[in-house]
């Protein structure tokens, strides 16, 4: 089963987010995706879907890595934190780092989760969360502070949810993209 990576978030929105996050002008981003600036246009409005070669460029321009020191001390917190936590990509949910609490409930080793995607773990009450962030302004450069809610539980035993009142925290790199620390309280 493949993961609706963009689909809580519309390809051409995070496009956009992208562009000016980057200062990349419409023109710029045509050439890098080797399409017309109007079809750019097409995409960020709506109009147009955009091709699956496309949604995968967009996925790896917008997927979050842990390149800078700064970045890597924030994945450092949590590795180390005594709390159940994870921190995740914001676009892709791919797993970036986890507190030891947090990977003593997977059945399997970290190391095999790490840079997965945790989207096919997540709960009803976790999906219906996603969907509403782009209301809130979740994605967009001044976003909320943090969302909590409780999360429902699932049955997988691969990455066990249990209900319990969850907090996510948007955290933008050192390159702009983003992550979402996933807190259990």
């Amino acid at each position: 089963m493949s993961d609706p990576i963009l689909k809580p978030v519309l390809p051409g929105i995070a496009l956009r987010r992208w562009r000016l996050l980057h200062r990349v002008k419409q023109t710029h981003a045509a050439q890098l995706f080797n399409v017309t600036q109007s079809t750019i246009s097409r995409w960020e409005s709506g109009v147009q879907a955009m091709e699956p070669a496309a949604q995968q460029q967009l996925e790896r321009l917008l997927g979050a890595r842990l390149n800078s020191a700064a970045d890597q001390a924030l994945a450092r917190l949590v590795n180390e934190s005594q709390r159940p936590m994870h921190l995740i990509c914001d676009v892709s949910h791919r797993l970036l780092a986890c507190s030891p609490a947090r990977a003593a409930e997977f059945s399997r080793p970290l190391s095999e989760l790490l840079g997965q995607s945790l989207w096919r773990y997540a709960t009803a009450e976790i999906l219906l969360r996603e969907s509403a962030l782009a209301s809130s302004g979740w994605h967009e450069i001044q976003a909320p502070a943090a969302v909590e809610f409780v999360t429902g539980r699932n049955d997988s035993e691969i990455v066990p949810i249990r209900q319990s009142l969850c907090r996510w925290t948007r955290i933008a790199l050192s390159d702009g993209t983003a992550t979402r620390l996933v807190e259990t309280l």
